[in-house]
């Protein structure tokens, strides 16, 4: 999307949106921001549960977003691909909110006695990462029953 097409569709002044938003990367970095105070406060609302319901619920975010429609791609790994650079302060957010996610679904899973809690965080990023892509380019209908049989394999110890 253009830059006059943003302007536009915010109905504001060109002198108003610069004034607000100087350069791209502070546009985008206000966007990343947003997105993670919303995504953080939707985690914050649910319903305290035990931690496999909670993390299913966390997960299940995903499923919901995705089916919407008009899902183009996580909006912090399309920003991470046009900032690679770990020093841009737009990196530095979206590091920050994957630190965030990554931390609470480990202590979720330590408190459910996980002997490794850290990386099955880490692989439940991993999962939560793909998933999010496979629904932009696949079939997004799908991703809902995926969340949920990747935690069941995934937190399954038998």
């Amino acid at each position: 999307m253009g830059i006059d097409r943003i302007i536009a569709e915010a109905g504001v002044a060109k002198a108003t949106f610069y004034k607000h938003f100087p350069s791209k990367d502070e546009l985008v970095l206000a966007y990343i921001e947003e997105q993670d105070r919303l995504g953080r406060a939707a985690v914050a609302v649910l319903p305290k549960q035990p931690p496999r319901e909670m993390i299913a619920a966390i997960m299940g975010r995903i499923g919901e977003a995705v089916v919407v429609g008009g899902w183009r791609g996580c909006p912090f790994l399309n920003a991470a691909a046009e900032y690679p650079d770990p020093a841009s302060p737009v990196r530095r957010a979206i590091d920050a909110r994957r630190t965030w996610y990554h931390d609470s679904l480990r202590d979720l899973l330590a408190e459910d006695g996980d002997p490794a809690p850290s990386i099955t965080a880490s692989l439940l990023v991993a999962l939560s990462d793909g998933l999010l892509e496979s629904a932009y380019l696949d079939d997004p209908e799908k991703i809902p029953a995926l969340v949920r049989e990747g935690i069941a394999r995934l937190l399954n110890r038998g």
